[in-house]
């Protein structure tokens, strides 16, 4: 009976010891449950349908059509023009040139105070008298030595003495001269003198004011000849076209033509506006055409290979520029670099890379990849 009774109390301690090791494992159920529905998630799946392709705007490439002008607007100025400026610095004293004067060779347009290089002047015309008296007694005192020198009245040494007074009066008065020459150079640049008939166009200072040595006083047009003056963003257009095919005329009355032919073309962009100076020198211009005019420029289209997109077609492939070219019949898109001839704003010229009926991507380039499977969306006119 003892036995029986040290079995139950075995039994009973096992099933204490069951009972706390489940309380133990009560918290850690909730993860357990969430793993078994996990794995039980993982069972097969329908696949998801892919994404329909993308639709992308395209126009279709047309040639440019023949005769079709492009205008651009200029001002017309002198085809010489001169930046006039004093000398020396100074406070100008008159200035009887006015804008729109017309000057003669030597006439005196302004002039600076002149008392300092006036009594330089005389300082200078003071100091040659000096030099050239003393060089005129050194002369006569080495002519003296000559004379007596064959009697023997007189050593060598005197000789060669009044020899060396001599040059160095002689040396004396020459920088005297050149002193006073400048002297005199400078008083004459106390005026300002028109070195040819012309126009005044500009007129940048005024009497008292104070200028420095080369300050541009005023601007002088020589002349009856007269440029147009652009600043363009594509320089090849002019170049490549004859250089008489410039038609300019006034934007106030466009009745007012002239023929015009290319003078010269910048070699180097402006840093600000990234554009060009070109210069049309007009043929045989009507009064009408005056000097500040604003005109217009007609560049003809010549070459009808040309084709004009919009300009947000443009992408870059390895540091070209290209588009994209939509293959309607396999449904993707490839870049293709193209070469421009110009550009505006709003449009640019493809010059090769693209032929008439092609379709071109014209949104949302910035986005699409060599390749990519896309599907036809609107057609820009």
């Amino acid at each position: 009976m003892t036995d029986s009774f040290t079995g139950l109390v075995k039994q009973a301690a096992d099933h204490l010891i069951d009972a706390q090791r489940l309380i133990t494992l009560l918290p850690l159920l909730p993860c357990m449950v969430a793993i078994a529905l996990s794995l039980t998630a993982c069972g097969p799946r329908d696949p998801l349908p892919p994404a329909p392709p993308r639709p992308v705007k395209f126009i279709t490439v047309k040639p440019a059509l023949q005769g079709q002008q492009v205008q651009m607007t200029g001002d017309i100025h002198a085809h010489d023009e001169t930046s006039l400026g004093f000398r020396l610095d100074g406070r100008i004293l008159t200035r009887p040139a006015e804008v729109g004067d017309r000057v003669d060779a030597g006439q005196v347009l302004a002039t600076l105070e002149s008392s300092t290089t006036a009594n330089a002047l005389r300082s200078a015309m003071a100091d040659t008298d000096s030099a050239r008296a003393a060089e005129r007694v050194a002369a006569l005192n080495l002519h003296r030595m000559k004379q007596l020198m064959p009697s023997g009245a007189i050593a060598r040494a005197q000789l060669d003495s009044a020899q060396s007074d001599w040059q160095s009066a002689a040396a004396h008065l020459q920088s005297s001269e050149a002193a006073l020459n400048s002297a005199q150079e400078n008083l004459r640049w106390t005026q300002l003198t028109a070195p040819f008939s012309g126009v005044i166009t500009a007129v940048s200072a005024s009497a008292g004011q104070v200028v420095s040595t080369g300050q541009t006083v005023m601007s002088l047009a020589s002349g009856a000849r007269r440029d147009v003056v652009l600043d363009v963003p594509f320089p090849a257009a002019f170049s490549s076209l004859p250089s008489d095919a410039f038609r300019v005329t006034l934007l106030s009355s466009p009745a007012i033509a002239a023929q015009a032919h290319l003078r010269d073309i910048s070699p180097q962009a402006d840093p600000q506006t990234r554009t060009w100076r070109v210069r049309l020198t007009l043929d045989d211009p009507p009064p009408a055409m005056l000097l500040g005019a604003s005109v217009s420029v007609a560049l003809p289209e010549s070459d009808p290979r040309t084709f004009i997109l919009p300009a947000s077609v443009l992408t870059r492939l390895a540091d070209k520029p290209a588009v994209f070219v939509l293959d309607a019949q396999r449904g993707k898109v490839t870049r293709r670099t193209v070469v421009i001839s110009r550009f505006t704003a709003s449009e640019v010229y493809i010059a090769s890379g693209l032929t008439a009926g092609e379709s071109v991507v014209t949104a949302g380039v910035s986005t699409l990849r060599d390749g990519e499977a896309v599907a036809r969306g609107d057609e820009q006119p």
